[in-house]
């Protein structure tokens, strides 16, 4: 047997070897995948750092007899006044809850001033910590309760909060992972214009997330890494997203080595040590901005991190091993109708960046500061955002616990219908108990129960909760109440606003050093990073300000997430980088093989951008898939990175990095060789992409 006919079998073995170690990959992964929902965990102090006052307040009420109360308020209204009967069936329906259920006292119903509506307030120790029994209860609850002829009734409280939140957080996999494949495969049908083609990358992407649903359960189960519906969802979002660009970027390399050299196997080693490199960069500075994150305090940001790493590692590994083996399986064919034939050359025709590389490249300076200036106005528009999120607003759809909330809000709008939850050492809990009821917006105060030398108040304020009112009797008694731990729903979304604000001042400063590092060591230039680094900052202003001008005035929204700013900064910084580094590798390969700074510019953005634009359009619309989800804070994260993606890939990478670099020439790779004299001994010139 000849060396030839040797070889020829090894490379036909190859693909066939990859397939099934990808195989014995899912086998072993699939138990693991499979349980990532069982460790999701979306209440608010799960999201908290364990130092937090409410944190502290809600671990010690686990201790507590029966551990957890969940809490609920029945509200009963009829326009025009509540009648006798109204009371009597109120009555009935209570006694039928506590009869069926163990309370934590007797209900007792608190009419309002117009006698329009009665609410009961209702508290169990029945399900504990248990999420399960907690639904279980409220849904039991709300099948107790009926109105009628007029009479409205609806289930409220932090619990029914809860409840209703976990329904909107556990709706969020199937429908995320469905719609983010179909705008995906709609994208790639567009794009490659082949029956077969578009949908190799698709089901790489799926067998990509499969891996990372079980490397997060992996996380969890080795590090406590948290997992929660956002950050499962937005793993999802990065490996459809990044993997797909990867695909884009290695399929159009591949396409172009076909046209030069016969065997698919040999075209594809070719395009990987093409543009392998690029990729395997920009990856890594992704995932080196996205554990960052580990610095946060928050637990969600802090879980952010891992899991969004895992999705962007699991596609590059995904993309640069399966993906390559099933195109040199399926050969030329699978390009049909538009097979590219060895020895053929490219249809020329006008490029769309090529005349916009044009114009950016006559005037550089003008085009710059106009961009500039146009990014700068637009980031004017964060001016604009509405304050902190309540977590009645955090709903697009308002479920019944909220529509429960606002109507309490209406009817007694003298006092909180939201318990304020004080843990205080038991041998103090008499002094604790008066200083409590002497502090300023307090309404009233009660001892509950007592366990392991701890005693929980019940603390009810003047004020409704979550305004600044409340916010001051919060802050107020934890100056007065030394050595107790004040919680509840209002003072745990207080501890959220004041984590992201310590998170953003941490990590925003970390993933800037850390990306800008990488630039440097890749490009060996510090212009050229500084100038990347500059573009995607201003990016992520101008997609804030954008969202200033949206979300209050044309979507209706209340609030913004407290941590919109800064992960909305992470992903935009990491993946804005990644797209300069596309088109700067290719503009400094096209220097090192002799050209002209601007003419290696207008060549690197001809030959880039098409896959850059396409790579742009498929990472904003998985993004976008965001918007489509029932949570407030999904839809403002989906919409601003979808957006800045949008600035990044047809704003700022097209018009102003070229036009920068085009002004710049040399300088742009201070202080290396190459901002000096061109290189001594240039490497041979790569052939264009197509």
């Amino acid at each position: 047997m000849g060396a030839g006919q040797t070889t020829g079998r090894r490379r036909r073995a190859v693909p066939w070897v990859m397939l099934a170690l990808w195989v014995g990959i899912l086998a072993i992964a699939s138990p693991f995948a499979s349980k990532l929902a069982d460790v999701q965990h979306d209440r608010v102090t799960d999201y908290l750092p364990a130092s937090a006052d409410s944190t502290q307040a809600a671990e010690l009420q686990d201790e507590l007899p029966g551990g957890q109360t969940t809490q609920l308020v029945l509200v009963y209204h009829r326009d025009g006044g509540l009648t006798a009967a109204d009371r009597r069936a109120a009555d009935e329906q209570v006694a039928a809850i506590e009869g069926a259920h163990t309370l934590t006292a007797t209900p007792q119903g608190v009419p309002s001033k117009d006698g329009a509506t009665l609410m009961y307030p209702v508290g169990s120790n029945e399900p504990g910590d248990d999420e399960d029994l907690r639904d279980a209860f409220v849904n039991d609850v709300r099948d107790t309760v009926h109105g009628g002829d007029g009479l409205t009734v609806e289930v409220g409280g932090p619990g029914a909060l809860l409840t209703d939140s976990a329904e909107v957080y556990n709706s969020l996999g199937g429908p995320l992972l469905y719609t983010t494949a179909g705008v995906v495969a709609l994208l790639l049908i567009l794009i490659y214009r082949s029956p077969v083609l578009w949908l190799l990358p698709l089901v790489v992407a799926g067998v990509a997330d499969y891996l990372s649903m079980a490397v997060a359960y992996g996380l969890n189960q080795a590090f406590g890494t948290a997992v929660s519906g956002a950050s499962s969802g937005i793993m999802t979002i990065l490996v459809f997203g990044a993997g797909t660009d990867y695909a884009l970027l290695l399929v159009s390399r591949y396409r172009e080595e076909l046209r030069r050299i016969e065997r698919p196997y040999d075209a594809m080693l070719a395009a990987l040590r093409g543009c392998g490199p690029a990729v395997l960069a920009s990856s890594g500075t992704v995932a080196a901005g996205l554990l960052c994150l580990l610095a946060a305090d928050l637990n969600s940001n802090r879980g952010m991190g891992p899991l969004g790493t895992v999705g962007v590692l699991c596609a590059l590994v995904a993309m640069l091993s399966l993906l390559p083996a099933i195109l040199v399986l399926l050969g030329r064919r699978v390009f049909w109708p538009l097979v590219p034939a060895f020895g053929s050359t490219p249809k020329a025709r006008r490029s769309l960046f090529a005349a916009m590389g044009s114009s950016a490249g006559r005037r550089p300076v003008a085009v710059l500061v106009s961009g500039a200036v146009a990014l700068g106005a637009l980031a004017l528009g964060a001016l604009n955002l509405p304050g902190t999120i309540k977590q009645e607003d955090t709903f697009v759809d308002r479920p019944e616990a909220v529509t429960a909330m606002l109507a309490l809000a209406e009817a007694y709008p003298e006092t909180s219908s939201q318990p304020i939850t004080v843990m205080t050492p038991a041998d103090r809990a008499a002094a604790a108990l008066a200083a409590a009821r002497d502090t300023e917006g307090v309404a009233g105060a009660r001892l509950g129960r007592t366990a392991d030398g701890w005693t929980e108040l019940s603390v009810t304020a003047s004020a409704p909760p979550q305004t600044a009112a409340e916010t001051r009797t919060i802050e107020a008694l934890r100056d007065r109440l030394d050595g107790s731990y004040v919680g509840g729903p209002s003072a745990q979304q207080l501890d959220l606003k004041d984590a992201s604000a310590r998170d953003q001042k941490v990590v925003v400063p970390l993933v800037l050093v850390f990306v800008l590092l990488i630039l440097i060591a890749l490009l060996r230039s510090l212009v050229a990073p500084l100038m990347l680094v500059a573009a995607v900052v201003a990016v992520w202003g101008a997609a804030l300000g954008i969202g200033g001008l949206v979300f209050g005035p044309l979507l209706g929204f209340e609030g913004t997430d407290p941590g919109l700013g800064l992960l909305s900064f992470v992903f935009l910084v990491a993946l804005g980088v990644d797209y300069g580094i596309f088109l700067m590798h290719r503009m400094r390969e096209e220097s090192l093989g002799g050209a002209e700074p601007a003419a290696a510019a207008l060549t690197a953005l001809r030959t880039t951008g098409g896959v850059i634009a396409s790579a742009g359009l498929v990472l904003a619309a998985t993004f976008a898939v965001l918007m489509n989800m029932g949570l407030v804070q999904l839809v403002e994260l989906g919409f601003v990175i979808a957006v800045g993606v949008l600035l990044d890939t047809f704003l700022v990478r097209t018009y102003l990095v070229t036009s920068a670099s085009v002004a710049l020439g040399r300088k742009v790779w201070w202080p290396g060789r190459m901002s000096r004299s061109p290189e001594a001994e240039p490497v041979a010139r790569q052939p264009e992409r197509v």
